[in-house]
């Protein structure tokens, strides 16, 4: 006997919805070239929403997924909530997406972010003027010391042992007062990038800025990054294509930098100040505009800003270089702009490896691009549950009625392997509602 889930649903108009979300994935997936000469019995299509459904299921594994899809419930809730006709085995779903040039996922991402811009989500994230704020960090998806792919990148250690692991170079659109971040395509590091990790992401960095700049120009980005990224090649980057940032500095690394401040500073050129606000916090401020980066670079003038909280009597202090000119009325905001990086690293990597995701397990390298679409297959699973907890209402119903983020995905597979589920909407509701407010029938055919 098939258990089925059956509700009344109303008309759904949302644009965020995973049923609207997954339509225009799939649809941005059929304009993908198919480059196989072989006999097509499994669409390129179906392959790469098999490849999305697993993480969006948030299956710990290729071999688990593949143990579920002959499952008669299972496959029956692939067709009807992810259009999947034919679902490829662990075999050939490695096969077929190994083939794939995982650029061509870049017209996926803009599909669904296109999707929030008409669902007006990108205006709440506007920052100043009209600009966003977009983190990028990068951060490992793969790690082992047997286990590698012609495409794995190689860290040798002193002791002589080999690591071999895959790295992504994440841009995502934050906000300070916002939860929910959106993220953009990740970049690949490549082998090629080099085997130091600074010139890793640097190399990579060029790429992703050049995409964002030719995809989300619209966005008017603030980069905003770590020091590592303090640098004139990258400075000058940003500024050709049209970026504005605000990027930590620290001392150790930026000698030259903060000694010219303090020079300036003792000649009385910065500005100080501190206010204290209705909880009793002190913030302090030190700027100081158009001061040269480095010996290396003399014609780079970077905005200068230091901040110290006093918090119940614990002091944090942050430095940024920015070139967005700072005045007593702006650099407030920009500090929480500033502050605001940690969300790529807290909203973003924390959940996907922490909160089920599973973005550090190995799924599959193959002998191309396998692990590399396998990490934007994740981002995009990703990307469709922050735009639904952003404009999903039966969504974020369903994810209020569970204590944690685990616990809702563990519901979700629950009823997903269980019942025979018609949509998406169907699921949310039965999790957000129970069933006792709709009808749990049993289909005896």
């Amino acid at each position: 006997m098939k258990k089925t889930i059956s509700w009344k649903i109303t008309s759904n108009s949302e644009d965020l919805s995973a049923s609207n979300l997954l339509k225009q994935a799939r649809s941005s997936f059929d304009g993908i070239v198919d480059q196989r000469t072989n006999r097509k019995s499994i669409p390129l299509s179906d392959a790469l929403m098999s490849g999305l459904a697993m993480f969006s299921m948030k299956c710990p594994s290729l071999l688990q997924f593949d143990e579920k899809r002959k499952n008669e419930v299972i496959r029956h809730n692939l067709m009807t909530m992810y259009g999947i006709q034919t679902t490829p085995s662990d075999t050939q779903m490695r096969s077929i997406l190994d083939e794939i040039d995982f650029r061509q996922l870049s017209s996926s991402f803009c599909a669904l972010h296109q999707s929030a811009v008409q669902a007006g989500v990108m205006e709440q994230y506007h920052f100043m003027n009209g600009h966003v704020l977009v983190s990028i960090d990068g951060t490992g998806h793969f790690s082992s010391g047997a286990t590698s792919c012609p495409q794995c990148c190689v860290k040798k250690h002193r002791d002589g042992r080999e690591e071999y692991y895959h790295q992504l170079l994440c841009a995502t659109v934050v906000h300070p007062d916002y939860p929910v971040v959106i993220p953009l395509m990740p970049e690949p590091i490549m082998k090629e990038d080099g085997d130091n990790k600074n010139d890793c992401e640097r190399n990579a960095s060029k790429r992703l800025l050049k995409h964002l700049s030719e995809q989300y120009k619209h966005l008017k980005p603030i980069i905003i990054e770590d020091s590592l990224s303090a640098n004139g090649p990258h400075l000058k980057l940003l500024k050709s294509l049209g970026m504005s940032y605000i990027i930590g500095v620290k001392e150790g690394d930026h000698s030259h930098l903060f000694d010219l401040i303090q020079k300036k500073m003792c000649q009385g050129e910065a500005i100080e100040f501190e206010k204290i606000d209705d909880a009793g916090i002190i913030h302090g401020f030190r700027f100081i505009n158009g001061v040269r980066l480095n010996k290396s670079h003399p014609d780079l003038l970077v905005n200068f800003l230091e901040y110290w909280q006093i918090k119940k009597g614990k002091e944090v202090i942050f430095s940024w270089i920015t070139d967005i000119e700072l005045t007593k009325e702006t650099v407030f905001k920009v500090m929480q702009g500033g502050r605001a990086r940690w969300k790529i690293e807290n909203e973003t990597f924390n959940t996907l490896k922490n909160q089920g995701y599973n973005l550090e397990h190995n799924y599959g390298h193959g002998e191309k691009n396998l692990s590399s679409v396998f990490g934007c297959l994740t981002f995009m699973a990703f990307l469709i549950d922050q735009l639904q907890a952003w404009g999903c209402e039966l969504f974020k119903s369903a994810r209020q009625s569970r204590r944690t983020l685990i616990s809702l995905w563990h519901r979700m597979i629950e009823l997903f392997t269980s019942y025979l589920i018609p949509s998406w909407e169907v699921l949310w509701k039965a999790i957000a509602k129970g069933y006792s407010a709709g009808t749990l029938e049993i289909d005896s055919s």
